[in-house]
């Protein structure tokens, strides 16, 4: 039903306020509406947050986004975890209105006394419900005045119009009537549902030893891969993301590159679940023990870190669960059951899961499952294919878990259609993988941010893993280590939450052949134990550049921001610029406060210039937005590289030379201005 003042169309709303909208704790993001009423009219609108008691907090003032749309907007951030609700309140103002009207009649003498009578009544009415404190007594001064006859009616206008007034009337409007739209739900998570920085290892590699003389080689453990976890650390990430750690069945074990005539000492692929040793519940035997599991999730917490599981549901075919519960699969008419597919790949080792036989038991097997790994340190899961199972699963899964343990963060590794991709994120999961491997060109990331920044930033945070186990783009494979460090400066400064596997640092990109996205000697189907120490030594990776970005994104609020990223033209298409900006002070990843850039002053806003081209040095003149960067159009401003120390003065026409293999990019920083002494931002 509408109100008497209209409030239409209130974003963000997901599933027209059927479900929350997603924020996190501390961050910024705008709430519009439509808003208007019959006639000239003045009206306004504000924004009420509440908390997850039911208390309002002090309201927001709402602008019109651009003049004539009725469109208005305002930015509004909880500073706490739980359900909290948003309304938006439009209203008459009759003091702009009167305003309105009384600077026109009366320097033209209509209705003088009249219009004097109506300000000094409207005035009154304001004065009751302003604090004796906070400017009441401005107001009925200029209540006296409206009404002294013996003093000039300009004059007496004039005092109806002070900055104190003014000051009073804007904290205390007099609003009649109001209308206020439906609350509409915001579930603020705790920070890491929006921001940090993933890596993914095998355990079974680290510390693996290589096959000699005919022997086997020697799986790493849970304890050697501990070992590895101070060089992760140092890198500055927060997440630790292990593949299944459960025992792997041998019916149809894959050999290395997915060949099907795995030797006896071959490892096997590890989403391929299950053997005598158990399923889900149980770790596998090679790598110790869950003594040996709590021991890793301990060292990586006394790091910094946060340990993630995969959580894959799916078996081998020798997984207790086939015989145990064969409702659970589906049954050919000959009796076998039928692997998974995903054409033209084949898992001739997995039994996909069949749901619709028996729902309620599985949604408890799986609620057993995920909470015994919570019981031993795991509140983040990483979700192996969870497009191929219903969706109404995972709703009645994640509603279960986050309704007593709301800490515990869903990634869903869903490479699909964007219809599933967004309902998986609004119906609980809290971050998702995305298209970001495959967006390599300035329009298809420009394209493809601003829809991840925008409506859909309400229910969908992206997670920019630069590779995976199963992905090596052809822009990895042909673009030497140039294209290693693109990848990484674009996936760190566009989206809060980022990740590689591990291998990338290594500049890794060797596939399996020409036109295959696969790794030649994919882990997945091998050990593949690394020289870490000597590639650091040799100058081998890019460790150097991915510490740096991990600092930045610490240290620099903006790229813990998903919804301002703001693009600059430039006249090359292999150069791509883009601005993100954050109000407040710098938070690191659990939202305390932070220290400053190594620069000095923190700041606010960070622009990114970046070679797309890994072959070849580009040069482009940036058309830097400066209003956007909170400038005006023909100011220079001081800024910092981050990634050089290098210093500049940039303005609205900025050259840029960016040479692949030296610089990959600019990632700068505004600094203080020398004429204020203050932000310019």
């Amino acid at each position: 039903m509408i109100g008497r003042i209209p409030v239409l169309d209130v974003l963000p709303a997901v599933d027209r306020g059927r479900r929350p909208a997603k924020a996190v704790a501390g961050e910024t993001f705008q709430v519009s509406a439509t808003v208007f009423r019959e006639g000239h009219d003045a009206v306004a609108a504000n924004v009420v947050l509440l908390d997850p008691g039911g208390r309002p907090g002090p309201w927001t003032p709402m602008r019109e986004l651009a003049p004539g749309t009725d469109r208005w907007g305002a930015e509004v951030t909880p500073d706490g975890e739980g359900l909290w609700s948003y309304a938006v309140e439009a209203w008459g103002d009759p003091v702009t209105t009167w305003r309105h009207h009384a600077t026109i009649k009366v320097p033209a003498g209509q209705d003088t006394e009249l219009v004097l009578a109506e300000g000094a009544a409207l005035y009154e009415r304001a004065a009751a419900g302003i604090p004796k404190r906070d400017g009441r007594e401005a107001v009925l001064t200029a209540v006296d005045a409206l009404r002294d006859t013996r003093r000039p009616a300009p004059a007496r206008l004039a005092a109806a119009l002070t900055p104190d007034v003014d000051a009073a009337l804007s904290r205390h409007p007099l609003r009649e009537p109001v209308s206020a739209s439906e609350p509409l739900p915001l579930l603020v998570e705790r920070r890491r549902a929006l921001f940090g920085s993933w890596y993914e290892l095998f355990p079974r590699s680290e510390g693996a030893s290589a096959s000699e003389g005919g022997l086997p080689a020697t799986p790493g453990t849970f304890r050697t891969a501990a070992k590895r976890l101070p060089a992760v650390a140092a890198m500055g990430f927060d997440v630790v993301y292990l593949p299944p750690v459960h025992p792997i069945g041998t019916t149809y074990r894959k050999g290395p590159d997915n060949t099907l005539s795995a030797s006896a000492s071959d490892v096997g692929v590890p989403w391929a679940i299950g053997s005598p040793d158990g399923g889900h519940d149980a770790i596998h035997p090679d790598l110790g023990t869950f003594e040996d599991f709590d021991e890793f999730v301990a060292t990586a917490r006394d790091l910094g870190m946060e340990v993630a599981l995969d959580f894959a549901l799916q078996c081998s075919p020798d997984h207790p669960w086939v015989s145990e519960h064969p409702e659970w699969f589906h049954h050919r008419p000959d009796g076998t059951i039928a692997y998974a597919e995903n054409p033209p790949k084949k898992y001739q080792d997995i039994y996909p899961i069949a749901f619709d036989r028996d729902m309620a038991g599985l949604v408890a097997e799986t609620l057993r499952i995920l909470r015994l790994w919570m019981a031993h340190g795991v509140r983040i899961f990483r979700v192996d294919n969870p497009h191929t199972k219903p969706v109404v699963f995972w709703e009645k899964v994640l509603a279960d878990i986050n309704r007593t343990d709301p800490d515990v963060i869903f990634l869903a590794e869903a490479f699909t259609r964007p219809a599933m991709m967004r309902t998986l994120g609004a119906v609980g999961f809290q971050q998702s993988y995305t298209y970001f491997t495959w967006r390599n060109t300035k329009a298809e990331l420009t394209e493809y941010l601003t829809e991840l920044s925008r409506e859909s930033a309400a229910y969908m945070r992206p997670n920019f893993f630069v590779n995976t186990p199963d992905i090596l783009h052809a822009y990895l494979q042909h673009g030497g280590r140039p294209a290693f460090e693109v990848r990484a400066v674009l996936a760190a400064t566009m989206s809060p939450s980022w990740g590689v596997y591990a291998g990338y640092e290594l500049c890794e990109n060797i596939p399996l052949r020409e036109g295959s996205e696969e790794y030649l000697h994919s882990e997945k189907y091998q050990l593949r134990p690394r020289d870490w120490e000597s590639a650091e030594r040799e100058g081998r990776t890019i460790t150097p550049l991915i510490t740096t970005l991990n600092r930045l994104r610490r240290e620099l609020p903006a790229l813990q921001q998903l919804r301002d990223i703001h693009f600059h033209h430039t006249d090359n298409d292999s150069v791509l610029a883009y601005s993100k900006h954050a109000a407040g002070p710098p938070v690191d990843s659990s939202g305390a406060s932070s220290g400053t850039t190594g620069g000095g002053a923190a700041s606010n806003t960070v622009v990114v210039v970046v070679n797309l081209d890994p072959h070849h040095t580009q040069e482009a003149t940036v058309s830097l937005d400066m209003p956007a960067l909170g400038h005006g159009w023909h100011e220079t401003v001081p800024v910092r590289d981050e990634l050089t120390g290098e210093t500049y003065h940039w303005g609205r026409a900025t050259y840029v030379r960016l040479e692949p293999g030296r610089a990959p990019a600019h990632l700068v920083t505004l600094r203080p201005s020398p004429l204020t002494g203050g932000s310019p931002t």
